[in-house]
């Protein structure tokens, strides 16, 4: 097949995915927000930049951000990342694995994501059937959802041009009082022109993410019934993903040998109507770019604008609002150390957080 052939066939299979995601949300009753953990992000680096990575993602985070990332990683290389939100109430962990396969054709990458909420007071039976109030009874639980995943990345055909597919697994979990499992895709593509141009697409739960809720409805009535006449039905045991996508392009400049520069900038689209920017009937769009300033890659400046919203004021009026990013990063042998400032000046409802990643090529300890 002949590199025109090539590039037209491309085109036609991005455009039918397009095609099919907007078709495939609207064709079913779902809510706008789902598994929302799995948005926040990973990786400092990439935070420091306000996420626009997806075209040049090339480590271990890349089974995140755009699995077809994975095929620059050269050795095995492991990636942790600890984060605190709602002034430290919330703990956000994460830890990736990836190695190329022996093939060199192709990737590999496994991830796992925690964010919960621990140590919560369950009063539900503070006050027992007499009236008295028995702090004796006051008991502990978590609310906390997992996410896993298993990325796979290929070169194809075409000189450039890599793809990838996560399979994601879900658990969630609220004490005793429910519990779930839930299953869904990705897919990603990069390609890299002969100028070295990199464009990206992420592909976000492609076939929307299904998940099945057990409520133990011994345990929620405790809850419902606490207050006289204020029981509430089950809620619904079924939840539904809708797909999103990440449209991304990069460049990177280098100066006198010892100084780059990278540049990026994504579209992101939700495929219903929020507060972003830019918001459709079938399509809502929240722009964001980034750059990271190199010194002989080994220290890093980098920083970033994204989250724009029209945020409804007291007075039914609208503002713009933004969340400037920044970071820093060294990197030594294979080790690399990166810390993020999000939301700097406090410009969008979102709290400021300080997030530090680490990040280690294996290949290290056999030198």
């Amino acid at each position: 097949m002949s590199y025109l052939h090539k590039i037209t066939a491309l085109r036609k299979l991005l455009f039918i995915l397009f095609l099919y995601i907007p078709f495939l949300a609207h064709s079913q009753a779902v809510r706008k927000y789902s598994n929302e953990f799995m948005s926040i992000g990973v990786d400092a680096a990439a935070l420091g930049m306000s996420n626009a990575v997806t075209a040049h993602t090339a480590d271990v985070n890349s089974g995140y951000w755009n699995p077809a990332g994975l095929m620059a990683v050269e050795d095995k290389q492991l990636g942790l990342m600890h984060a605190s939100y709602f002034a430290n109430i919330a703990q956000y962990d994460y830890a990736a694995f990836a190695m190329p396969l022996e093939d060199r054709k192709s990737a590999l990458g496994v991830s796992i994501i925690r964010f919960g909420v621990d140590d919560i007071l369950n009063t539900t039976q503070l006050i027992d059937d007499q009236g008295n109030i028995d702090y004796n009874r006051i008991s502990l639980f978590s609310a906390a959802d997992y996410g896993m995943t298993v990325s796979y990345a290929r070169a194809a055909p075409l000189d450039g041009f890599t793809y990838g597919v996560n399979a994601k697994v879900i658990r969630r979990v609220i004490g005793k009082f429910a519990n779930s499992w839930g299953f869904g895709f990705d897919l990603g593509f990069q390609y890299q022109t002969r100028s070295e141009w990199k464009f990206g697409l992420m592909l976000r739960d492609i076939t929307t993410t299904y998940n099945v809720w057990a409520i133990d409805e011994d345990e929620y009535a405790t809850v419902s019934g606490a207050v006289d006449g204020q029981n509430q039905e089950l809620p619904e045991t079924s939840e539904i993903t809708l797909p999103k996508a990440q449209l991304g392009i990069s460049k990177k400049f280098i100066f006198h040998y010892d100084y780059s520069l990278l540049v990026a900038a994504n579209m992101n689209m939700q495929f219903f109507k929020t507060n972003d920017i830019v918001n459709l009937d079938f399509v809502s769009i929240d722009p964001a770019v980034g750059f990271e300033f190199g010194y002989l890659d080994l220290v890093f400046l980098r920083g970033g604008v994204g989250n724009f919203q029209n945020e409804k004021q007291i007075d039914n009026s609208t503002s713009l609002s933004f969340q400037p990013n920044i970071g820093l990063g060294f990197k030594y042998k294979g080790i690399s150390v990166d810390y993020a400032l999000t939301d700097i000046g406090d410009q969008s409802v979102a709290l400021y957080s300080n997030i530090f990643s680490l990040k280690v090529d294996l290949g290290i300890f056999r030198r």
